[in-house]
């Protein structure tokens, strides 16, 4: 089993927050794959399908951001999901908008919610799906950017950039990582 995790804050006042592009990323992936309506358990919301012939669990933890490891570390140990088959997409200051990059391990990069994951899985090497938002260009901005909405230009081309990630998640499931990142990138282009 695979597990894919969107990082966010529950709520409909951070729905379209910044911070929330993980979020919305899974739930697009859900529509785009025909899985069925969310469930709560795990202190998050989830449900299973399938991607690319496997069977995929999506998690959207209900913890807030920091705290969004008690969810992954609940769900992996209950389903002995090793860390090599959590995929995990999340917003990424130091990426431009419309970009994403991908590794497995690795730092937090400050993250709260990858930190958070990390302590709670108690190993580093999952997969990490970075979506770019931009930084606000000042350190002391961060909290208040990442907590606001997408800029009505970047909310005209949101759809699209969560499009290309869902279109070629199946590649991400198959193992052919450098290939997702590359098919993303053009289709962005």
């Amino acid at each position: 089993m695979y597990l894919i995790v969107g990082l966010g804050n529950p709520g409909k006042e951070y729905s379209k927050n910044r911070h929330n592009i993980g979020f919305m990323t899974v739930d697009e992936i859900a529509r785009d794959n025909h899985f069925p309506a969310f469930k709560s358990k795990f202190q998050g919301a989830y449900s299973e399908g399938r991607i690319a012939n496997q069977k995929v669990m999506l998690l959207k933890p209900q913890t807030y951001m920091n705290e969004s490891g008690q969810s992954v570390g609940k769900v992996a140990k209950f389903y002995k999901i090793p860390p090599s088959n959590i995929i995990v997409m999340y917003d990424e200051l130091d990426i431009p908008f419309k970009r994403v990059k991908i590794k497995q391990g690795g730092g937090s990069g400050g993250h709260n919610g990858i930190k958070s994951i990390d302590a709670h899985l108690g190993n580093k090497d999952y997969w990490r799906v970075r979506m770019g938002i931009d930084h606000p260009g000042d350190k002391n901005r961060v909290s208040g950017y990442v907590l606001s909405d997408f800029s009505k230009a970047e909310q005209a081309e949101l759809d699209d950039y969560i499009y290309a990630v869902v279109k070629y998640c199946d590649l991400l499931i198959e193992g052919n990582k450098d290939d997702f990142t590359t098919r993303v990138s053009e289709y962005l282009k």
